[in-house]
């Protein structure tokens, strides 16, 4: 757990016409490729036919030129890359899922985690539910189905599962004839509404992906809000809005979502040049350039640059073609991809008073390699600062920190991280500034819960990334 983990992405789209979706979809997920590597799928309705496919790995190695022609034409399709926080990441827990139950099928993708999945998923197997998989998903999955076979149409089954499932979820859903989407109470997680010229209809976790299929921004889901596309047009849901307070995941600007996003009418780039200038404002000092941690180090850095006066530099130069540091297994590999996938410009920052701006510090270790990385390139100082107040407390909501164990801010002072990355200074974005990066000022509409405790719902008394399988493998020992 060297840097955060991502979320998942999903995509949906409702053409006005029998075409080749699947490309769309394609497209999206490739877009929305940073917010989960591990698997992606995509499920294409042709008039009430599902064709599906989904394998683990990255969209362009997954869904090649024959998949896609394979997948064939229809009106509707949906689509998912996943980073998995609950569940393994094996090919079966691939998305999005499809069930079949009595009153026809349904194909779903989720983004996010559920505060209650243990709870429901016991309740579903004793009343006779066979799971196939291992995340959440599937627990939403079948409590929508629950409600539809004796509801008069899906809509009003996702109503009533929404009175049931707690938590974090981002929801595309497709039935035989409808395009659905979902946003959670709270708001955990985004998910936006786009419109193509053609006229048809998306729905993504994030604007970047709307503009690679060519569609319009028209608005965000709102919190608790249930979204119906089919032949009629749309129509909206709105039980089980306005009934919390907005909790939006902060992290989505300070690192999940891509810069060229929109999320709740505020740039995911003007957001971040905005935490760097408060941290400048908080902590500054007197040096000779401004460099950030690609990507999402690099907005900071020049919010930084640009209040502090000190001039930005590019300061390392990033593989495109290795994968995210946490992907790789066991901690020896991990370090030996720091040094494949960032190299410092030693022109920028030799003999220099360097600051060094990322998003965060989680455990530490791939922090000072970085630093390392500067020193023997030749910084003459290295003053870091994070975009992100000390991580202190695990997170129930999709971000994969279940655990306080492995946090460096938990164990250590903040001259103490200082010394053991190798830094001469640190310091951290205020609680109360990283409030105010997306919204105005004293806006506290954001879960911060992962820095400051204060979770906006109920949470797990007992939480394992594995949980399913650890439940499966204690059951297992007692019948033995």
């Amino acid at each position: 757990m060297n840097s955060i983990h991502e979320e998942c992405g999903v995509f949906g789209i409702f053409a006005n016409r029998t075409t080749h979706v699947a490309h769309s979809v394609y497209y999206a997920l490739y877009a929305l490729q940073h917010r989960g590597q591990e698997s992606c799928g995509i499920v294409v309705n042709d008039d009430g036919l599902f064709n599906s496919y989904r394998d683990s790995g990255l969209v362009n190695d997954v869904f090649s030129k024959d998949v896609l022609a394979k997948l064939g034409q229809g009106n509707m399709a949906v689509g998912h890359v996943r980073y998995g926080t609950t569940g393994t990441s094996d090919r079966i827990n691939a998305q999005p899922i499809v069930v079949n139950h009595t009153k026809g099928r349904m194909a779903i993708a989720h983004n996010g985690n559920l505060v209650n999945s243990y709870e429901l998923r016991t309740e579903l197997e004793l009343e006779g539910s066979i799971f196939q998989t291992t995340s959440d998903t599937e627990v939403i999955a079948y409590n929508i189905i629950k409600e539809r076979i004796r509801s008069a149409s899906i809509e009003e089954a996702v109503n009533k599962a929404m009175y049931k499932i707690k938590g974090a979820y981002s929801l595309v859903i497709m039935s035989p004839s409808k395009l659905i989407a979902v946003r959670d109470e709270n708001g955990f997680r985004p998910l936006c509404i786009g419109k193509t010229d053609d006229g048809s209809y998306v729905v993504a976790s994030e604007s970047c992906a709307l503009d690679s299929v060519g569609a319009t921004l028209i608005r965000d889901v709102e919190p608790g809000e249930i979204v119906i596309f089919d032949k009629n047009g749309i129509r909206t849901i709105r039980d089980h809005c306005n009934k919390v307070k907005r909790s939006m995941c902060v992290f989505e600007y300070i690192y999940f979502a891509r810069p060229d996003s929109v999320i709740e009418g505020c740039s995911v780039h003007h957001a971040r040049k905005k935490a760097g200038a408060f941290l400048a404002q908080q902590h500054p000092v007197e040096a000779d350039i401004v460099i950030g941690v690609p990507d999402s180090g690099l907005d900071a850095a020049i919010g930084y640059s640009e209040e502090s006066g000190i001039p930005y530099g590019i300061g390392f130069i990033k593989n495109k073609y290795i994968g995210r540091t946490f992907i790789a297994p066991g901690q020896d590999v991990r370090e030996d991809k720091v040094r494949i996938k960032l190299n410092p410009v030693a022109e920028t920052v030799k003999g220099k008073r360097v600051v060094l701006i990322d998003d965060s510090i989680v455990r530490g270790t791939t922090c000072a390699r970085i630093v390392k990385l500067l020193r023997d390139a030749g910084a003459k100082e290295v003053h870091m600062r994070s975009s992100a107040p000390p991580f202190l407390n695990p997170c129930y909501y999709g971000t994969d920190i279940d655990s306080r164990d492995m946090l460096i801010a938990c164990h250590h002072t903040v001259e103490d991280i200082a010394k053991i990355i190798g830094v001469d200074t640190l310091g951290y974005l205020s609680i109360e500034n990283v409030k105010k990066i997306a919204g105005t000022e004293g806006d506290d509409g954001f879960c911060i819960a992962c820095f400051d405790g204060a979770y906006p719902t109920e949470v797990p008394e007992k939480v394992h990334k594995n949980k399913f399988e650890q439940k499966i493998s204690e059951n297992s020992k007692v019948e033995e």
